[in-house]
């Protein structure tokens, strides 16, 4: 069973805001693409559930790489699995206010 510590999921979320999304300028998780990280400290294996703003994204591969290598530096993960789904699906109503204002959206 796969159980999240706090306190990874905040360092993992704070990792993956350094993944920003080129197109847009602003971080993933900002952004709203994040919808779950979890840790199983059996399997040193971290699954994140995120959503692409389309489907279809060009940026897929770029972005897997960057998450891949955010997780996999922090302490005690040497698995990075991407859950990607598309229910719910994103709208800029997922975004936080901080990425809407940069972005121009109020």
């Amino acid at each position: 069973m796969i159980k999240t510590r706090p306190s990874f999921k905040e360092a993992a979320l704070t990792a993956l805001r350094t993944v920003i999304d080129p197109e847009l300028g602003v971080n993933i998780v900002d952004l709203g693409l994040i919808y779950d990280v979890a840790y199983d400290a059996d399997l040193q294996l971290c699954t994140v559930t995120m959503t692409l703003t389309i489907m279809g994204c060009p940026l897929t591969g770029y972005l897997d790489d960057h998450i891949k290598a955010a997780l996999g530096a922090l302490n005690d993960v040497d698995q990075v699995l991407i859950n990607l789904v598309w229910e719910p699906a994103w709208s800029v109503a997922k975004m936080s206010r901080a990425a809407k204002l940069e972005l121009g959206l109020h």
